[in-house]
């Protein structure tokens, strides 16, 4: 029987674009703080903005490829502002902050429909709650999930950032099974991509998967859309997934009769 249901937060919870202009605005925001700490890039916001996602994207290839979450000053250091010449040190006192920034700030972020009240009424139906997040801040997902208004409904919080594992490794799912107490075949995850979500869950054995659609990340997926790894459920709202719950217990449960 599914007994918790975890989520994914960025493509899955909510949905975020960067608009045109964002990206320099950003960029000044970024070098104003830096500012505050008596930090000068070598570089203008124009030039910084320009960079900023060619190095983000370096890094993300990095760490897909070692399913490592690095500590925030270095991938600041050694990526974000890479060939700028600013230490660890320098930055380690406002990393944390600029990784805050960057997930909350640098996108547009919407919530999908219908969030709190799925979330409501799935704990309604005696489930656990849980998010399992590749992210490089550990302090945005517990903002976002007090923003949403359903902290207080987690029952398990995971993040690459924290435990410096990513999806699609299992170890970060044997995380969160370790913290509800609970087992692969009562597990059920929510998120959207092929790559880290739907490949996490099946190397992780969690007996149900559930893909939200989500186009702007389609990207993360290239050459992976007929490779084998298919969700259980696809759906294009968070409200579909009680009623899928509902369905899988119901034949779970005829099947031990």
């Amino acid at each position: 029987m599914i007994k918790a249901v975890l989520f994914d937060l960025g493509g899955t919870l909510h949905r975020g674009t960067v608009p045109p202009g964002r990206g320099l605005w950003f960029a000044e925001r970024i070098t104003g703080r830096l500012a505050d700490y008596g930090i000068t890039l070598p570089v203008s916001p124009e030039e910084l903005a320009e960079v900023l996602p060619v190095n983000a994207e370096e890094y993300k290839a990095v760490s897909e490829q070692t399913l490592r979450e690095f500590p925030p000053a270095e991938i600041w250091s050694a990526y974000y502002f890479k060939g700028m010449g600013i230490s660890e040190e320098v930055l380690e006192p406002i990393a944390e902050e600029l990784s805050f920034l960057y997930d909350y700030e640098r996108p547009m972020v919407m919530r999908r429909p219908g969030l709190k009240e799925t979330m409501l009424e799935l704990k309604g139906m005696g489930l656990k709650l849980g998010i399992i997040s590749n992210i490089i801040s550990r302090s945005v997902v517990p903002h976002f999930l007090a923003e949403y208004g359903i902290d207080d409904l987690m029952d398990c919080v995971v993040t690459s950032a924290a435990t410096g594992i990513r999806k699609p490794s299992p170890e970060i799912f044997r995380i969160a099974e370790q913290k509800l107490g609970l087992g692969p075949d009562e597990l059920c995850y929510v998120g959207d991509t092929i790559s880290r979500d739907v490949r996490g869950t099946r190397n992780a054995g969690w007996k149900l998967m559930i893909r939200i659609s989500e186009p702007n990340t389609a990207h993360r997926d290239k050459g992976l859309e007929n490779a084998g790894y298919e969700p259980d459920c696809k759906i294009s709202e968070l409200t579909e997934i009680p009623e899928i719950i509902k369905k899988e217990n119901a034949q779970q449960w005829r099947e031990t009769k």
